[in-house]
């Protein structure tokens, strides 16, 4: 199955790309740090979702250092037009990109190439938060089938070739992405339904029309804490904090082949290629001091995120690092923006 994208809009956020940032929308303030212009802040997706929630209180705290800041929330593409947006942006500093794995490492491989190079065309500035996958199934499922671990999930679904079904919020997802590494790891043949959105695979879950799948904490949370779903493993590398009691699937019996599986999602801050050193040095010092300030924490802990500041470096190689590593995952997924 493919998820397609209307060319139409694939030739539009390619024309909308070329255009400079003032033929959107004229900055709102005069800036300190970045050559006296106010500083625009890219979120490539609409409002109201996890990089917007991060965005708006950044925003707000890095004006102390930076001068006046505001979020354009630039979405279309699953985070592609935003992204395109910055890539031709002027590298003097007043165009940022709020972007995240799926932007960075997973759409450049399903037809995001044609608009920018992820690595070419960006510069890295600072790595800013972790939000892990959790692995779901309905509770009453669950029960039903007496699955309780990643073991018996592994066992069941061995013994029940082609029984199981996982949902996804799209082709290309990272809840894809996990499910598929999940599926080639431990050779379970499960099948795959995508839908458009996480609420609506979340009311799947719960009503039993999918099995189980791959969710960010943020949006499983509540669930998982009422009771409707039930929480197997996380897929990160490290336990979250949020459920210290649930596994990660890093920590899964060796025969079900998932040591280091690490399938989540990360947001980091990035410019247009060719941006000044001593300016991105600049302004990866205000970002990091906000992600340390005690009410940016507070609010984090809200989005289920773990605040993940680093250097220019770390950042420019995580994206290489994740651009190898889910380019076959993403290409076998056969999803295309176009």
């Amino acid at each position: 199955m493919f998820l397609s994208v209307n060319r139409r809009q694939l030739l539009a956020t390619a024309a909308a790309a070329t255009l400079t940032p003032r033929s959107w929308a004229a900055p709102q303030a005069h800036g300190q740090a970045t050559g006296g212009r106010g500083i625009r802040l890219v979120v490539p997706f609409a409002p109201g979702g996890l990089s917007d929630a991060l965005a708006r209180p950044l925003a707000e705290l890095v004006q102390q250092k930076l001068g006046p800041l505001y979020v354009d929330n630039i979405a279309g593409l699953r985070g592609s037009t935003g992204a395109a947006f910055v890539a031709k942006a002027p590298a003097d500093g007043n165009t940022l990109l709020i972007s995240s794995v799926i932007t960075q490492a997973i759409n450049p491989w399903i037809g995001a190439g044609k608009l920018y190079d992820a690595v070419r065309d960006f510069t890295p500035i600072v790595l800013l938060a972790r939000i892990s996958n959790v692995l779901v199934m309905g509770t009453e499922t669950a029960r039903r089938l007496n699955i309780n671990s990643v073991a018996d999930l592994a066992r069941y679904a061995g013994s029940h070739p082609g029984r199981l079904t996982y949902g996804s919020a799209g082709m290309g997802s990272t809840g894809h992405l996990a499910a598929e590494m999940f599926r080639e790891r431990t050779g379970a043949q499960i099948n795959h339904q995508p839908y458009v959105g996480v609420n609506a695979v979340l009311k799947a879950l719960q009503t039993g029309e999918v099995d189980l799948g791959f969710q960010n904490l943020f949006s499983v949370a509540p669930d998982i804490r009422a009771g409707r779903l039930k929480a197997l493993a996380v897929s990160s590398l490290w336990r979250s904090s949020d459920l210290p009691d649930v596994p990660t699937l890093n920590e899964s019996p060796p025969n079900l082949r998932l040591a280091g599986f690490d399938v989540g999602i990360w947001l980091g801050l990035f410019g247009p290629a060719g941006m000044a050193r001593d300016q991105v040095l600049r302004i990866n010092a205000a970002f990091g001091d906000a992600l340390n300030a005690p009410e940016l924490r507070d609010k984090l802990r809200v989005l289920k995120a773990e605040p993940a500041p680093s250097t220019p470096e770390q950042l420019a190689a995580l994206v290489k690092a994740d651009l190898a590593r889910y380019k076959p995952l993403a290409e076998r997924s056969r999803a295309q923006l176009e």
